[in-house]
């Protein structure tokens, strides 16, 4: 549960070199989360959706000093909640506070519907980062019109058992979006390079998305630190401005 979340955003946005590289002056941003039931997957320290979360409110707070605008789109299979870019430190702890206490009615992910109504809802630039873990019916298209009016930014989030899978002898997994239940031999050494060269292959398909369309992605997983890629982006954006 995200409102049980142990975790101090005061404390990392004191980092300078978070505080420098994110500051731009008057800024439209808005937050397109994925609160799909994939989110409630994690193995190491924190489930996804928590990291989601943290990662957002941490941009947020930063947006208070720099008085931009900061909207929200929360999605699943559909957009299920909106609230249009305004300034203001009450209106950022109001995102803030639906980003961690919102509770979805969907447990599906669909990419190309979020970003089809950030097309239609957001018709001035504005610099959105787009945060899933990209389990997703394919969304190229609405990408690739996103990507020609707006700063686009993919933060991906996974865990490391997304990746390769333990010898755990046979299990059941759920599908925790679906609902549909398999039995495997995880014990299987054939199964589980298979589970990895299949996570591989959708990996490269998702990061090869992001690239023919020019949008810059930050990856981050529930194993290590969030804050070491965010501040590795927003450094080698500012050498690419300069």
């Amino acid at each position: 549960d995200v409102r049980n979340i142990d975790w101090n955003v005061t404390a990392r946005m004191n980092n300078p070199f978070v505080k420098k590289h994110i500051e731009e002056r008057e800024l439209t941003v808005i937050f397109m989360v994925d609160a799909s039931a994939s989110g409630s997957f994690g193995t190491i320290n924190k489930f996804k959706g928590e990291i989601a979360v943290e990662l957002c409110a941490l941009l947020a707070f930063s947006a208070i000093k720099n008085n931009d605008r900061v909207g929200l789109i929360i999605f699943t299979s559909e957009v299920e909640l909106y609230i249009p870019p305004k300034k203001g430190k009450n209106h950022v702890l109001h995102v803030i506070s639906e980003l961690l206490f919102f509770q979805p009615k969907k447990s599906g992910t669909n990419i190309g519907e979020a970003l089809k109504f950030l097309n239609n809802v957001q018709t001035k630039k504005a610099v959105s980062f787009l945060v899933s873990d990209f389990f997703s019916p394919p969304f190229d298209s609405a990408l690739r019109i996103a990507s020609k009016r707006h700063d686009l930014i993919a933060i991906s989030i996974n865990d490391p058992r997304e990746s390769e899978f333990p010898d755990a002898g046979l299990i059941e997994l759920e599908d925790a979006e679906t609902g549909t239940t398999h039995l495997v031999d995880s014990g299987s050494k054939q199964f589980r390079e298979l589970y990895k060269r299949e996570m591989e292959k959708r990996k490269t398909i998702v990061s090869n998305t992001f690239k023919s369309t020019g949008i810059d992605q930050i990856s981050v997983t529930t194993e290590t630190d969030y804050v070491e890629p965010l501040v590795k982006f927003f450094k080698k954006r500012e050498r690419m401005m300069h």
